[in-house]
């Protein structure tokens, strides 16, 4: 029985050949009209649903470029305390929260979202004062950026962590003087020695905690989602998980790359609704912790000590050029997409130095070679980004959180100001994207689009150095771009003929309200495929 419903009243198609429309037709899960109100009712059958929009809005469902929903499923679990900044706000409260973690499991407290720049007055914590708060439990907390982890010695211990350990590749332990441990490792290689335990007893409440996090994407109006830290061991609880029920977004799938490793699927996989489309790499680290390759020094302040920067350092990079050439020329001769997480100029340049020289090797038209963050990438950068046929991701919301921070801690107006230059991007012709990267900020498409129309920080302050983009270009960039860049342009990203039925409905038209009120828009339902995911009033969808 052919299934349909009829919406009427403001379409935003994100499609420029028709931006706007008066009604949208779904049958049978995907968009088979759109356009006029007359003209669509038409094409509907007697028997259509019928949803006057009135004063809502519908657009294609947001499309999130750069998550980490199996990870964040994971930390957001009942197997971590949340510390992040957007949960607790002083260093006092996360203080506390720490020393009653360790009472309320003392056979091992693991913390996620340590943030020295936002939760003012904590410092780098040493092992010797981790030893004293934890004692004989293990104690890990891991970085709101996740670039860091610190511990404890019972913590190293419980891993087989002493100071002859071998830095992982890309990673490394951080040692004092006498080469002793610090309590901080630098990199996923480190994260995963301390937590890989943790990580595999949550991993088996994964086919329940994935979909639980995916609804919670939904309820903000996402409908697709990338996994940037794919590892192919979560297949069997993702299978189970599509076992149980439909999901209620798409996945679009990067696994981690490795020095020496090949990808653990062949090109072609999955479906419209799972599909492994890349492989992620990194070429440097987070800003907020020090380690990003950079042409101009970190200030000495009260921000960067405590996150125990080196007056004047340049940062570090992850991997050298010939091990990052090393890394690529396992993937990309046999078809795959790369997606590099860089932030840092001279790291920048070392990307496309690389990926330069990799397509002059072999050559590919249409590589959607994808640049993750970018933070300090300059206009110039992205213009030869551009002419290698490249395309970029912002975490935009960097300026949002952390604009003062990069302004007046971190870098100074001159190289804070212009920090994830949205506008430079799409002047140089790149095609873009706007992300949350999972718990290092809230899922929050709106507020993407408004922070890149703006560059207002959330104490109201307006970051100089950069000028905002329009709202077409916002709305691209939480939509089509990002399609495009995941290699689902054709299903998704657009309400257009053809395309999956993937839908958000709002409150309001975002065009009429001025750019600082987008976030307050309500998502009031969410559909996969014509399928209701999420309303408003009953949150566990329909």
């Amino acid at each position: 029985m052919t299934r349909e419903m009829l919406f009427v009243g403001t379409v935003i198609t994100a499609d420029a050949a028709q931006p706007r429309a008066e009604a949208l037709l779904v049958r049978d899960g995907r968009i088979a009209a759109v356009g006029g109100r007359a003209a669509v009712q038409a094409e509907a059958s007697s028997d259509a649903a019928v949803v006057e929009l009135g004063d809502r809005a519908l657009l294609p469902g947001f499309i999130e470029a750069h998550g980490h929903p199996s990870d964040s499923a994971v930390v957001l679990s009942r197997h971590f305390v949340d510390i992040r900044p957007v949960t607790l706000e002083t260093a006092d409260d996360v203080m506390r929260a720490i020393r009653d973690g360790v009472r309320d499991h003392p056979d091992g407290a693991y913390f996620n979202g340590w943030d020295g720049l936002l939760q003012t007055g904590l410092a780098d914590p040493t092992i010797a004062e981790l030893d004293a708060i934890g004692g004989d439990t293990p104690l890990v907390i891991l970085h709101n950026s996740g670039h860091v982890v610190y511990f404890n010695s019972a913590a190293a211990r419980q891993a087989g962590v002493d100071a002859s350990t071998p830095d992982p590749a890309g990673a490394h332990w951080q040692k004092d003087a006498a080469g002793a441990l610090t309590g901080k490792g630098f990199e996923v290689g480190t994260v995963f020695a301390l937590l890989g335990p943790t990580l595999t007893t949550a991993a088996h409440e994964l086919p329940e905690l994935l979909p639980a996090y995916l609804r919670s994407l939904n309820a903000v109006g996402i409908t697709t989602v990338s996994d940037m830290s794919w590892d192919a061991a979560k297949q069997p609880a993702l299978d189970a998980a599509r076992a149980a029920a439909p999901l209620t977004a798409r996945l679009r799938l990067y696994e981690m790359s490795a020095p020496g490793r090949t990808a653990s699927v062949p090109l072609e996989n999955g479906d419209d609704v799972v599909k492994q489309v890349g492989v992620k790499t990194w070429a440097d680290g987070s800003p907020w912790v020090g380690n990003i390759l950079i042409s101009f020094p970190y200030l000495d302040t009260d921000g960067t000590r405590s996150i125990g920067v080196a007056p004047g350092s340049h940062g570090s990079a992850n991997y050298s050029r010939e091990q990052l050439d090393e890394v690529v020329e396992r993937y990309f001769p046999d078809g795959w997409q790369l997606a590099c997480h860089v932030h840092g100029d001279l790291a920048v340049d070392r990307v496309l130095d690389s990926w330069q020289a990799l397509l002059e090797r072999h050559p590919r038209s249409d590589h959607r070679l994808r640049m993750e963050h970018v933070g300090a990438m300059s206009p110039a950068q992205f213009e030869r980004a551009a002419a290698l046929g490249a395309t970029v991701s912002l975490l935009i919301d960097h300026v949002y959180y952390w604009g003062e921070v990069l302004v007046d801690e971190l870098f100074g107006p001159e190289h804070g100001g212009p920090w994830a230059n949205a506008r430079a991007a799409l002047d140089a012709g790149l095609t873009i994207s706007f992300h949350n990267d999972g718990t290092v900020t809230p899922a929050e498409p709106l507020r993407n689009m408004a922070v890149g129309m703006t560059r207002t920080t959330r104490a109201g302050r307006h970051i100089a150095g950069a000028e905002g983009v329009t709202f077409d270009e916002a709305l691209r960039a939480q939509t089509l771009g990002a399609a495009w860049q995941l290699f689902a342009e054709n299903e998704v990203g657009s309400l257009e003929v053809g395309k999956y039925a993937d839908l958000v409905v709002l409150s309001a038209d975002p065009a009429s309200v001025p750019p600082d009120q987008l976030p307050a828009l309500e998502v009031l339902e969410t559909y996969l495929e014509g399928r209701r995911v999420y309303r408003r009033d009953d949150a566990s969808g329909a």
